[in-house]
């Protein structure tokens, strides 16, 4: 461990902080991390513990739903820059637009959206259990999934509910093709392909194995297989080597490289990291009106995933 990651471990003691790490931070990161996960489930980590102080290395709408959960703990984010493509892609003034001109339409939102698209929405929604958040929706209502318009695809594939798709998409997944994949798999004959849903429909058809980051791990580790081609972000091989060091993770190129960094992601430093924890900055702030809205949708979420 280095001296900078010493550091921010006696600051964490100090602060009563809890440090969440999302799966795709660099491995320095993730290494100091109490938790390492997906966003909804760190937000729910951190609501379990007895830490004052929430900081999130992750992007911007993570942290924002970290705090919809958890409204009376100081949540930080190392740089308040680190944003998202996909979240992006969805405006909430273009939402509330559309919702207007359609207004029995039921909108289902991918967690990696703005607050204020939750606050717009019906039921939120994880790569992990879209499928059965599809199941609950009323079969009169015609669903409108926002953002991520692979995911929504996938989603239709396997429950065969025909939805609406805002036109969104994560750029790094966006970026493994057809023809990248099919190269290294025949570099690696019968090794198992495993691909994230938010990929287009052309490198989920190649797959092997569509699911989300925390699905990956349970899949590969129950797999007889030794080595695995993975498709999503870079930052999940860290954690997949960690957890599974006797097995092999190939990361999956794109047309570019094999080096499928998010760039908003990698914004988070350990020198950023150290920074938020002296300083107790940069705060995620959030109207308390806002807060109470998005959390209806989230809610809603997790009533289901009791059923």
């Amino acid at each position: 461990m280095s001296p900078l990651q010493e550091q921010i471990l006696a600051l964490k003691k100090q602060k009563n902080a809890v440090i969440l790490a999302h799966n795709y931070q660099v491995k320095e990161i993730q290494e100091i991390a109490d938790y390492v996960g997906d966003s909804l489930g760190l937000s729910y980590q951190a609501q379990a513990s007895q830490a004052d102080i929430i900081l999130f290395c992750g992007v911007h709408f993570m942290a924002e739903t970290a705090k919809i959960v958890n409204p009376g703990k100081k949540v930080l984010l190392p740089d308040m820059e680190a944003g998202c493509s996909l979240a992006d892609s969805c405006d909430a003034g273009e939402l509330a637009a559309y919702k207007a001109l359609h207004p029995n339409i039921y909108v289902m939102a991918y967690i990696n959206c703005t607050a204020e698209v939750k606050a717009l929405s019906d039921v939120i929604v994880t790569s992990g259990n879209a499928e059965r958040m599809v199941r609950h929706v009323p079969p009169d209502r015609e669903i409108l999934f926002v953002p991520d318009q692979n995911l929504g695809e996938w989603v239709t594939e396997r429950t065969g509910r025909k939805m609406r798709l805002w036109q969104g998409n994560c750029y790094v997944h966006i970026e493994f093709t057809h023809a990248s994949l099919t190269k290294i798999r025949s570099e690696h004959p019968n090794i198992p392909l495993v691909a994230h849903p938010e990929c287009t429909r052309a490198v989920r058809m190649l797959a092997d194995e569509v699911c989300s980051t925390e699905k990956m791990i349970s899949y590969c580790r129950d797999h007889p297989s030794h080595s695995f081609i993975i498709a999503t972000e870079s930052g999940m091989l860290n954690r997949l080597r960690k957890e599974l060091p006797d097995k092999e993770f190939i990361p999956g190129p794109t047309d570019r490289c094999a080096c499928a960094d998010c760039r908003y992601m990698k914004m988070n430093t350990l020198e950023k990291v150290y920074d938020a924890l002296r300083d107790e900055k940069p705060e995620l702030i959030m109207a308390p009106e806002l807060r109470e809205k998005a959390l209806v949708p989230l809610q809603r979420m997790l009533d289901w995933s009791r059923n």
